[in-house]
């Protein structure tokens, strides 16, 4: 690990071209909570070519980026990333897509460490660059994508904008859904709650567009499993929806029935249903078309087939639509 107890100035590389100063120092400074990033950024602490800059700066090769000093506490220090190579389902020069599991972060900060991509540049020592290219959310498993070059994620974030990358999920919800097909156009807005968790709201006068697409596959026991593709990619954009259509995720802790999740755990299901399934782009440098599938997890086919032969009909009731709008409660989010 570096030594961040002084000042010092790191030279922006080939490798570094367009990419933000944020995630630049994130991977300068290992070990150093996302949060503390953020603040020495928002303080002016971090200079760029001797000017201030915000976290969202696109670095050119050859810049001098000026790092404060870092202190930090010993067991900070400690805190390094375990090298955990994850299921790979596709990989060549430029690409590198993994099958996460529920439970692991994509990224440390907000109390984690680690994530996915610290333990995987940990155990890819030889590789001079390995970014995310999307997210999941810690408890989705499936499907998340990696660039090895700065080109293909550069490339990939321009299809991820301009919706030409196709992504799938598997996702089994409480009640009977009423369509074969559903489309959703709510708008999203993240906020904070009071104890300062990051949730999101449907919001019609300041969310940002949010496009879901729902396909009813078959109900078991009272649930019915869905596919749901995204136009969009925005925070807990399926959980939200769902919830807000009165059809919360099996396991979901931020917008799910929490009385029912206690008993799904009883039942085995310990984690949210929701798994990232298929993922189709053009790849960034051959321009040919991948299609990538994981299967669903384990846990989950097992929860699936212990619902077809015993249903939990005392658990599986239609439940009124969760209240996350704000034009709909004149106390907003609450």
């Amino acid at each position: 690990m570096k030594d961040l107890s002084n000042s010092r100035v790191a030279l922006a590389g080939a490798e570094s071209e367009d990419q933000r100063v944020d995630n630049f120092l994130m991977r300068e400074c290992k070990g150093v909570p996302r949060s503390h990033i953020y603040r020495i950024l928002r303080t002016g602490q971090v200079r760029v070519n001797s000017r201030r800059v915000d976290a969202t700066y696109r670095l050119h090769a050859g810049d001098r980026v000026r790092i404060p000093p870092l202190r930090l506490g010993r067991e900070k220090l400690a805190a390094t990333a375990p090298a955990v190579d994850l299921p790979v389902a596709y990989e060549d020069d430029a690409l590198l897509v993994v099958d996460k599991p529920a439970g692991m972060a994509v990224h440390g900060g907000s109390g984690i460490s680690f994530g996915v991509i610290e333990c995987m540049r940990v155990a890819r020592p030889a590789l001079k660059f390995l970014e995310l290219a999307h997210r999941l959310d810690r408890e989705t498993s499936g499907l998340l994508l990696l660039a090895k070059k700065r080109s293909a994620l550069t490339a990939v974030h321009a299809a991820l904008r301009e919706g030409r990358v196709y992504k799938r999920y598997l996702t089994l919800v409480a009640g009977e859904f009423e369509r074969k097909e559903r489309s959703v156009a709510l708008p999203l807005r993240k906020f904070l709650t009071r104890e300062g968790e990051r949730r999101v709201s449907v919001d019609r006068r300041e969310g940002r567009e949010a496009r879901t697409r729902f396909h009813r596959l078959r109900t078991v026991g009272g649930f019915t499993l869905l596919s749901a593709e995204i136009d969009t990619g925005r925070t807990h954009q399926i959980r939200v929806h769902l919830a807000h259509l009165g059809y919360p995720i099996a396991g979901d802790d931020k917008y799910g029935d929490f009385a029912l999740n206690r008993e799904l755990a009883k039942q085995g299901l310990r984690r949210m249903f929701l798994h990232a399934q298929e993922l189709r782009l053009r790849h960034p440098v051959t321009g040919s078309e991948l299609r990538l599938e994981s299967p669903l997890p384990p846990e989950l086919v097992e929860f699936l087939g212990r619902l077809e032969t015993a249903p939990l009909p005392s658990l599986a009731r239609r439940l009124e639509p969760l209240v996350l709008d704000r034009d709909a409660t004149p106390n907003g989010d609450a």
